[in-house]
């Protein structure tokens, strides 16, 4: 059996596929473009939409983040990162130790726990919940008290994974 690879890089982009729907833009784009010489201008906008696709993106690794944006990219190692904000639709920005903000394209609340494994652990995981040290567990609200005496009510008898059936009045 081979042995499973843990990733030490993740990427957050759009996906490749989107490339294509460009393609489609420039092409049903042809006839106006063709109607006259001055409308060739309007290529820009499917070449404009590819570059996005393929430069914007972050990548996570085990060093730190890496946002690329049109303009340029940023690096934010782990150890400068204060914390993680959330933003409107569900988008994250990076919070620095100095209080700058680096906004992290592509990458949602979703990809939390990836960003959490990746750095191991230096970036909470927002879906675990570690109880507070010496906190009571709270009791769900319809719950009743519980009996530490009372026999546990469908716990299996000592025989019943073999199939035998427990003595006992019927």
């Amino acid at each position: 059996m081979a042995e499973q690879q843990v990733p030490t890089r993740l990427v957050f982009r759009v996906p490749g596929i989107a490339v294509l729907a460009a393609l489609l833009l420039a092409i049903c784009a042809t006839p106006v473009a063709a109607a006259a010489p001055y409308l060739l201008w309007i290529y820009l906008i499917p070449v404009a939409l590819i570059v996005w696709v393929l430069r914007v993106r972050t990548v996570a690794d085990t060093e730190g983040l890496v946002a690329n944006t049109l303009t340029g990219s940023r690096r934010v190692p782990w150890r400068l990162l204060r914390g993680l904000r959330l933003t409107g639709k569900a988008g994250v920005t990076a919070v620095l130790d100095d209080g700058t903000e680096v906004a992290l394209p592509q990458v949602r609340v979703r990809h939390l726990p990836a960003l959490s494994f990746i750095s191991g652990g230096l970036v909470p995981d927002p879906t675990e919940r570690a109880p507070e040290p010496g906190a009571d567990p709270v009791p769900e609200p319809d719950a009743e008290p519980v009996d530490e005496s009372a026999p546990v009510v469908g716990a299996a008898e000592p025989g019943a994974a073999r199939g035998e059936r427990a003595a006992g009045p019927e």
